[in-house]
């Protein structure tokens, strides 16, 4: 199980820092995952990080986000900066091993002055 907190309603320019649980899984070893599907629109994928810590970014938000992950706490974070209106979407975690693929309810990000 995945879930998912730390969305909300900011204004351009503002930070937001969402974070994922993970629950009855060995979330060491899977890697992680932000996407976000914005009304209307595909899902597409924002950012990932290896169950060694290597981050990956897609192009629209390099430079603005940083994906981490705390094994300790089994969580997974993304904070993004400088957020600008067409950031806004529900954003969704997920975590893929092999043929595992869990996927959390997802959190609403709103961008807008």
């Amino acid at each position: 199980q995945l879930v998912e907190s730390g969305g909300g309603l900011v204004q351009p320019g503002e930070s937001l820092k969402l974070s994922c649980a993970a629950f009855g899984f060995q979330f060491n070893v899977y890697g992680m995952n932000w996407y976000r599907q914005a009304p209307g629109k595909q899902r597409e994928w924002v950012a990932g990080i290896s169950s060694g810590g290597t981050p990956t970014y897609a192009d629209l938000v390099k430079g603005r986000s940083t994906i981490s992950r705390d094994n300790a706490e089994n969580t997974v974070y993304l904070q993004m900066n400088g957020l600008k209106p067409e950031d806004t979407a529900a954003y969704y975690c997920n975590a893929r091993l092999l043929r595992d693929d869990f996927w959390g309810q997802g959190t609403q990000v709103t961008v807008s002055s």
